[in-house]
């Protein structure tokens, strides 16, 4: 039995909602979890970005899945992933499911944008007919071996067609099977509030950031995936560099504190303890 995945739904099954960061490699899963989170999401944008590469569909089912597996493995809380479009046909998102859940992934979504995909909150998607993504959401519940992997289906209808088309959707998708429904694309208060009101008999997954956490959870969400953390670290990153560059020196250093938390932070403590059990 997989725990964090039954974890993950004795949470949804609870009254509270999901907090889960956005979080594109180990360390930075090691710190969310450290830092009280319950779960963590591995952002596809992100898992993009640390390869070189912008979210536009370029990257590959076997990257994606190598990552979902490192960070699995390297925290004790569920981890949500994104699957794109399921990398092809209801065939294709069969196989896709399988390799996530065996890479240990608690949940995952697909999308019904057409392939290559592109950023959420980017121009230009488009999408696939609904009558085509039905299946890929019964073929995504079909292919799990394990009943508490959470299959999600995301729709990035809103900023294509309209709300008359993500509720027609987002209902189907749920009849079919999908554990959570994802809309993609709030951008504003209004999209929010008309999410919600829309949608709130739904189980939701809100990715965004357009409110505090506690102005959230009035909000009928059983799920948020928080983007602020992506762009933190990526301003923090940036900001170092140049400072580094203008001045020859940044004011975190090995003099600092910051080197023994990092050790701490990476466990180095219990594999040296475990080192020592097998000496001589």
């Amino acid at each position: 039995m997989n725990e964090q995945r039954s974890r993950l739904r004795d949470l949804l099954a609870g009254s509270e909602m999901i907090v889960a960061p956005f979080v594109f490699d180990c360390l930075q899963a090691r710190l969310a979890v450290a830092a009280g989170f319950d779960a963590v999401y591995m952002t596809g944008f992100g898992t993009a970005a640390a390869r070189g590469y912008p979210d536009l569909g370029l990257l590959t089912m076997s990257e994606m899945v190598a990552n979902a597996r490192a960070i699995s493995q390297s925290v004790n809380v569920p981890v949500i992933c994104d699957a794109d479009t399921g990398y092809g046909n209801p065939l294709n998102v069969w196989r896709t499911v399988r390799e996530y859940e065996d890479a240990g992934a608690s949940a995952l979504h697909i999308e019904d944008q057409v392939f290559p995909k592109r950023c959420g909150f980017l121009a230009g998607k488009q999408v696939i007919p609904m009558e085509q993504m039905v299946p890929k959401v019964r073929a995504a519940c079909d292919a799990r071996r394990d009943c508490n992997l959470v299959i999600i289906a995301r729709t990035d209808a809103l900023a294509v067609n309209g709300w008359d088309d993500v509720v027609r959707r987002a209902r189907a998708y749920k009849e079919v099977g999908a554990d959570l429904i994802f809309v993609d694309g709030i951008k504003t208060l209004d999209d929010l509030k008309h999410y919600a009101e829309k949608l709130g008999d739904l189980p939701l997954i809100y990715n965004g950031d357009l409110l505090p956490i506690d102005e959230l959870k009035k909000y009928p969400f059983k799920v948020i995936v928080h983007i602020g953390t992506m762009l933190t670290i990526y301003d923090a990153i940036r900001t170092a560099m140049l400072d580094l560059k203008r001045t020859g020196k940044l004011s975190v250093g090995t003099s600092s504190n910051v080197f023994e938390d990092f050790i701490r932070a990476m466990g180095v403590q219990d594999y040296q303890s475990l080192e020592k059990k097998y000496t001589n």
